[in-house]
């Protein structure tokens, strides 16, 4: 418990400066919410009663200390765009942003896990160049190029999936599976090597004499000793895979949080783009938190220490 109420207590800095450096970048960025909403042509004297309804003839130190007084409050404020809370913004999208985020965390662990595992067993051979050479590819490809080139393939060519929108399993498939490609990568190389290492030890060899088979060796003894950095790996790529909802999100036109934060950055709505950097923050640090904890569970060594 103490250790958790530690680990609490230095989130508090961390959102702070995230808070901070997006509000202080967030008003650096050329353009006025105000002109924006009413059109170029509109008379300065409109600018001007618009900007002060918004609030944004206040110094910034006073925009400031409003907002940080709002974010302990959990108040993020209004969004300029569409004159509703911005929680509530955030909170109708948070649903189909986290099926995303599971289904390629899930494409992932599937593909990724049984292949390592694969090619640390058949090390050296063609199995085992065949995945690496797969990982490489799926590193190596940004998900705004594979996005793009999934949804030509199969649903302008193929017509098997829908390009576009939400409503069914269908429309999840090409975001999710484009979104988990890299993490699906980064994993299975991490697998391979972190089960490697568990079968060179020599209770494996032990089990073995013993009688037991060798896929229960390799999963009950070598895979399960090696599951602290895979977790490790899976619990810091989920904050990732929220910020490449950024971009997934905008490609499949999948209405989420990351697809929120575009549309505010277009339109200048400064607490909506505060109050969803806030909320892919405060997921990261979570999911760091919920990793370590994990460490615990798996190993009774760490929660021994």
């Amino acid at each position: 418990m103490r250790y958790l109420v530690r680990r609490l207590l230095l989130t508090i800095p961390v959102l702070l400066g995230v808070a901070t450096l997006v509000f202080s970048l967030i008003h650096l960025v050329p353009g006025d919410p105000a002109q924006s909403m009413l059109g170029d042509s509109a008379p300065p004297e409109d600018v001007a009663r618009l900007r002060q309804t918004l609030g944004l003839d206040r110094p910034l130190v006073q925009q400031y200390k409003s907002f940080l007084g709002g974010v302990v409050k959990g108040d993020l404020g209004t969004s300029f765009r569409y004159g509703t809370p911005v929680t509530r913004e955030i909170g109708s999208r948070l649903l189909r942003t986290m099926q995303l985020a599971l289904a390629a965390m899930a494409v992932a662990i599937v593909i990724a896990i049984p292949l390592g595992i694969i090619a640390a067993v058949r090390k050296g051979t063609a199995v085992d160049q065949a995945a690496m050479t797969l990982s490489l590819i799926g590193i190596s490809m940004p998900n705004f190029w594979l996005g793009p080139l999934l949804a030509i393939v199969f649903a302008v060519r193929l017509g098997w999936l829908p390009v576009s929108g939400t409503g069914t399993v269908a429309h999840l498939v090409l975001p999710a599976v484009t979104l988990g490609a890299a993490l699906a990568a980064i994993l299975a190389r991490m697998t391979r090597a972190s089960v490697l290492e568990e079968l060179r030890e020599l209770y494996v060899l032990a089990a073995r004499a013993r009688g037991i088979s060798r896929a229960r060796a390799v999963i009950r003894h070598a895979f399960r000793n090696s599951l602290i950095p895979i977790v490790t790996i899976i619990g810091l790529q989920f904050g990732a895979v929220l910020t490449g909802t950024i971009i997934t999100e905008t490609i499949f036109a999948w209405p989420g949080v990351g697809r929120l934060l575009i549309q505010a950055i277009n339109f200048r709505d400064y607490p909506l783009v505060q109050g969803c950097i806030l909320f892919i923050s405060f997921t990261y640090v979570t999911m760091n938190l919920l990793t370590d904890v994990a460490y615990g569970i798996l190993d009774p060594r760490i929660r021994l220490e």
